[in-house]
């Protein structure tokens, strides 16, 4: 219901009016009327339908839902492209002293500053800028199409046609919606929408990968089908294939003649670049003829002085040969081995064999001779004997030698006796007498090093014992000893 009533109704009428409701949405009852005679549709929902309480609407009506508030004073028309206003035979008084029109000065002019202005000169007076002035609404002023002439969009259209129909594209005519409104133009069809995508022609997970967001499949999905069943081999097949490889061939011919001294770049220069690359092809050309004329004019050419023989021209002959389960030749002739450009089986200085065809010590050499030294003179089986000879008597020297050194006589300290002399055999020390002697050793050392601790007392005994003199050679210092600065 699109009225807007909000009077107190009984039960009854309440559901006489959700009846009538039911009946209009079911087609039985002829739709609801606004203001204007227009029908409404029953299937509006009420909270759509019904207008708010501050409009006081007694009738059905949906106004309140079109644009109710509209300032007549808004406009959106747009400024007049193009067009001139008064232009006078004379310059007047106030108008710009540069180019002569009467809406702006000097100042703001846009002419061409001129070397004598209209002011001065009075000719060539230009036309009077027309001045419009009306006010935008609030979506007239963010309107980035505003002033577009939708009729100025054919132009460019066509341009796209006509860029299409040179490319060759595969294309198909179909309404497009354009910003000026409908009109005919040419879409680039590059796959035809009954054809398979190229993600779905192998379900194989192990097969081409296929990029979703480049949508490129590099690799041929389906290697093994027939090539000429098949409508898709993989992006690498244009890349290696028509332009693509003649720019390839672009790219390396430039970068081969920078690199060679020639002042060319294929960004910077790309036609120069092309066009040295026709001329380096016609001059290869010529050159290849160049060199095949001479070689016929110096060795002549026989496929014209005589008819080449029948199994040349078949590929094929009778010749027949036999082989034993050896692989050894039983009837017939082997076929000779080709041999390369490079020189093979050149022996030099009387060797039978090449270098590097005998190993041994981790070191080539011939295997005729058995030498490791590259261009020495074959020996021969005497050389081998020699060589044998030599090795065995060196390892009978080095085993001889082994065998007769002596092990060195262990040297034992000779202790020297306390006047000189080597100690006796048959002296005996007291270990007390010892140990009491080195403490009056260390306390005497004591006593030298700090003069302080030294008495004024002293007494001297000029018998010396063995004890008191093992613990001098025991305690002195010895100026070879590394160890004499730690004392």
């Amino acid at each position: 219901m699109a009225t807007a009533s909000v009077a107190f109704k009984s039960r009854e009428d309440h559901r006489k009016q959700l009846e009538l409701e039911e009946a209009r949405k079911a087609g039985l009852a002829p739709a609801e009327v606004d203001e204007d005679g227009k029908e409404i549709n029953p299937h509006i929902p009420q909270y759509m339908s019904s207008a708010p309480w501050y409009l006081n609407s007694n009738k059905p009506s949906l106004k309140h839902q079109r644009k109710w508030k509209s300032d007549p004073n808004y406009t959106k028309s747009w400024y007049n492209r193009g067009e001139k206003g008064f232009q006078a035979s004379k310059f007047r008084k106030g108008s710009c002293a540069n180019c002569g029109a009467m809406t702006h000065d000097a100042k703001s002019c846009m002419d061409r500053p001129r070397r004598v202005g209209a002011k001065w000169t009075g000719k060539h007076i230009a036309p009077d800028e027309i001045i419009e002035e009306f006010e935008l609404d609030f979506d007239g002023k963010r309107d980035r199409w505003n002033g577009f002439d939708p009729a100025s969009y054919a132009y460019v259209d066509e341009a796209k046609v006509d860029e299409s129909k040179q490319m060759d594209f595969a294309k198909v005519e179909k309404r497009v919606r354009t910003t000026g409104g409908g009109s005919t133009g040419t879409v680039r069809n590059l796959r035809i929408r009954e054809d398979t995508a190229k993600y779905l022609l192998n379900l194989d997970v192990d097969s081409a990968y296929y990029d979703p967001k480049t949508r490129s499949m590099r690799e041929d999905p389906l290697p093994d089908a027939d090539p000429n069943e098949k409508f898709y081999a993989g992006d690498n097949q244009n890349r290696l294939s028509g332009q693509a490889l003649e720019f390839k061939q672009l790219n390396l011919h430039a970068f081969e003649a920078f690199d060679k001294g020639q002042d060319v770049h294929m960004q910077a220069a790309p036609s120069q670049a092309e066009l040295l690359y026709k001329n380096f092809k016609v001059n290869k050309e010529k050159l290849k003829t160049q060199v095949k004329d001479t070689i016929m004019e110096k060795y002549g050419n026989a496929a014209t002085e005589e008819e080449i023989p029948r199994e040349l021209l078949l590929g094929q002959s009778d010749r027949q040969v036999e082989y034993d389960r050896a692989g050894r030749i039983i009837k017939g002739q082997e076929m000779a081995v080709p041999k390369s450009k490079y020189e093979e089986d050149v022996y030099a200085n009387n060797h039978t064999t090449v270098w590097g065809s005998w190993w041994s010590d981790f070191q080539w050499g011939y295997k005729c001779c058995k030498q490791t030294i590259r261009n020495s003179y074959c020996t021969g089986a005497a050389g081998i004997e020699a060589a044998e000879a030599s090795g065995e008597l060196m390892k009978a020297n080095i085993a001889r030698k082994e065998t007769s050194e002596e092990k060195p006589e262990s040297t034992e300290e000779k202790r020297l006796a306390t006047w000189g002399t080597e100690v006796p055999e048959d002296l005996v020390l007291d270990e007390k007498k010892l140990a009491e002697a080195i403490k009056k050793e260390n306390a005497k050392k004591k006593e030298e090093k700090d003069e302080r601790k030294r008495k004024y007392n002293i007494k001297y005994d000029n018998d010396v014992t063995p004890e008191e003199m093992e613990a001098f050679r025991m305690k002195r210092i010895h100026h070879d000893d590394p160890m004499k600065d730690f004392l």
